[in-house]
């Protein structure tokens, strides 16, 4: 009865242990479940979901992506060395980690990737265009028979991780709904581990392909439909601590029905208050406002604001109004613009770290209505602001969306009734083709 007592007592507690095993991981899984549905402010700038030891600050490639290598997730176990990517619409978990891998983890991450769809669901109708950080395929999801944009992460210069700037793409674009956002559907996978796709909303048209080679450019009426779709993303964006942080014409996509939505979040960022320094090198140059050109650390909503004015401009003179070919002439093509700044204007101008660098010619004019001389006094007053050398001084989104140059004639008009561009978007797709395979061809 002793023996028996004491195997009994053994069992007892090796039940025990198990249990208080499986309760410690039900008690992680469920501290990492209350961490990603923190608000955005209440979580590091810099930070993603999930990793632990994140890096608070991160250095995302500048304007001249090509120049400069991105940042890499590493790890000292190749094989495994990705993100556990739980991804699908319905899903709420996102990248829940991506350190190091140990074998006694691997079922686990093979489970995870198990709930991703296969890339085989999808059948690539034609290849529409290659971005920096991946290949764009128009693809039919064979399941709903639906028409997707379809995104292979650029895995080239890979070794051992995924690019940080798409995990970033997914870790924001997850968490997004709005109608003028693209919109991430689902992450699938390839035949390997690193073979990782993102299924987005498809849109026809980018704005800036459509700027070279459209026949008529757009009207005013069009222009402020376009604008007004952009100022609602944006709003909902930083509503919900978003700065974009890449805002251009070529990020701009446009579907067959007018509706327009804000794309490429690879250098996106949610930030918190105070702001934390992030580095000034974002944004493509003619884009870029005036303070990171100066080399401020603080990055606020109205870096996308300036690049809002940029694109406005843009679309009214029907090409690019700040097209410098270097920061110092870009600098320089700002002045002749807007004329000098000084601290009069713009409090905290003379401490910005690359001041004593440029030589600031002498303009005391604001030469906008010059620039834009058929464009009313409302047009004018909404460049001019949108154009503020300082930053807590230049409109927000809501503040644009407002503007009484939307309540005049020409009024915008409606989405459904924007122009469609069928032989462009062919052109483009067989362009974007040719272009692949000669880049394969090449020894």
């Amino acid at each position: 009865m002793g023996l028996s007592k004491s195997k009994h007592k053994s069992r007892k507690g090796e039940k025990g242990r198990g249990y208080s095993v499986a309760k410690a991981r039900e008690r992680s899984m469920d501290r990492q479940s209350q961490e990603l549905e923190k608000p955005p402010d209440s979580r590091p700038a810099d930070s993603f979901p999930g990793k632990r030891g994140a890096p608070k600050r991160l250095r995302p490639s500048s304007s001249e992506v090509e120049e400069k290598p991105d940042v890499k997730v590493t790890s000292s176990k190749k094989k495994f060395a990705i993100p556990q990517i739980i991804i699908t619409r319905a899903s709420k978990e996102t990248l829940a980690s991506y350190s190091s891998i140990g074998s006694e983890e691997q079922r686990t991450i093979q489970e995870q990737l198990g709930r991703c769809r296969s890339v085989k669901e999808f059948e690539k109708l034609n290849r529409i265009g290659e971005g920096t950080y991946g290949i764009v395929y128009r693809a039919r999801d064979t399941l709903t028979d639906e028409i997707v944009a379809l995104k292979k992460v650029r895995m080239d210069k890979e070794k051992d991780g995924v690019p940080i700037s798409s995990l970033r793409e997914i870790t924001l674009l997850l968490r997004l709904r709005h109608p003028n956002i693209v919109e991430l559907k689902e992450v699938v996978v390839g035949t390997h581990l690193e073979s990782i796709f993102l299924v987005m909303g498809y849109c026809e048209q980018d704005l800036a392909s459509l700027l070279e080679n459209m026949p008529t450019p757009f009207s005013e009426a069009q222009v402020k439909c376009i604008v007004l779709q952009v100022l609602r993303g944006l709003q909902y964006l930083h509503q919900n601590f978003i700065i974009h942080r890449d805002l251009k014409v070529s990020n701009l996509l446009m579907t067959d029905k007018g509706c327009v939505k804000t794309a490429d979040f690879g250098l996106a960022r949610a930030y918190s208050i105070p702001m934390k320094p992030m580095t000034p090198k974002v944004v493509t140059l003619w884009y870029r406002a005036p303070e990171l050109l100066l080399g401020t650390s603080t990055q606020t909503t109205s870096i996308d604001m300036w690049a809002m004015g940029c694109i406005l401009a843009e679309l009214l003179a029907h090409k690019p109004l700040l097209p410098g070919t270097s920061e110092i002439h870009q600098v320089d093509l700002i002045v002749q613009l807007l004329g000098t700044p000084s601290e009069n204007i713009w409090p905290g101008f003379s401490r910005l770290p690359l001041v004593g660098q440029y030589s600031l010619r002498k303009q005391p004019y604001n030469n906008l209505k010059h620039k834009f001389p058929w464009l009313s006094e409302a047009g004018l007053r909404l460049l001019n602001f949108l154009f503020m050398y300082d930053p807590k001084k230049r409109a927000t989104a809501r503040d644009g969306l407002d503007s009484s140059y939307f309540k005049e004639k020409p009024l915008p008009c409606e989405p459904e009734l924007m122009p469609t561009f069928p032989h462009h978007r062919n052109k483009r797709a067989i362009l974007a083709t040719s272009e692949g395979q000669s880049k394969r061809c090449k020894p």
